[in-house]
């Protein structure tokens, strides 16, 4: 009995936790009420308990959003730390996307992605899970808006950069493409997988007509998720996806 009550106690330390993430343009803290609201986004984030966040069009002292570094100040409101990745100098500051981490970000990179009807970046964090799944990268993402072409090349550019990466990649943020375009199919056939079991329209937020909002994944080991749209309407101009991705031992996904 003594090795069963052993067993009893060191069962919970071995189950691996899981990682719960969110992706989210956040149309620069404007809400579609027009209010620039930092702490109505935290509050929406804090909900899901995220490991990590992609945030899309954040602004960094932008005079448009009141000259506020809006990484800082949302990793701030929920205790996470932050990276920035500009696109562009705009209104006196900078204006591009994030990520934020509850997990320690090891090191951080910026992609120069060709450019379309805005400059584009995508970033990467490389973290480390005290569990499962260790090492790994996390990008956030937002392509170009206007054309599918140039989505394409985007997409090749970023697969390029990090096709030396040994470890898993999780992908998140606005591709701007909706499920089978050219440039989504693009990382499918590189043996990306795409988080999503059916299908969620993300924009626009109060009523939404398109699916433009994913993650992907790649080289985790066995897993399985759950995914959802979270129902907020008013925050953003876009609703926020979040993911929770588990270590599966039959190997499903």
């Amino acid at each position: 009995m003594k090795w069963f009550f052993a067993l009893f106690l060191i069962l919970p330390c071995l189950a691996a936790e899981p990682l719960r993430l969110v992706a989210y343009n956040i149309h620069h803290g404007e809400g579609m009420d027009k209010k620039i609201d930092l702490e109505r986004l935290a509050k929406v984030i804090a909900a899901e308990k995220p490991d990590l966040v992609a945030l899309q069009e954040v602004d960094e002292k932008c005079k448009r959003s009141g000259s506020v570094d809006q990484a800082a100040e949302l990793g701030k409101l929920l205790k996470m730390e932050h990276r920035f990745g500009s696109f562009m100098d705009y209104q006196g500051g900078r204006y591009g996307l994030a990520i934020l981490s509850r997990l320690p970000i090891e090191e951080a990179f910026v992609h120069r992605l060709p450019e379309g009807a805005e400059p584009r970046v995508a970033l990467e964090v490389v973290v480390k899970s005290p569990e499962w799944p260790g090492k790994f990268s996390f990008v956030s993402i937002h392509n170009d808006y206007k054309t599918e072409s140039i989505r394409v090349t985007q997409i090749a550019a970023l697969q390029k950069a990090l096709k030396e990466r040994s470890h898993p990649i999780i992908l998140a943020g606005d591709f701007n493409a909706v499920p089978q375009s050219d440039s989504l199919n693009l990382l499918t056939k590189d043996s990306w997988k795409m988080l999503r079991k059916a299908p969620k329209k993300t924009w626009p937020s109060e009523k939404p007509r398109q699916e433009i909002d994913f993650f992907f994944a790649k080289g985790l080991p066995a897993y399985a998720f759950v995914d959802k749209i979270i129902p907020e309407v008013v925050a953003s101009d876009h609703r926020p996806i979040a993911v929770v991705i588990s270590p599966d031992e039959k190997g499903a996904k």
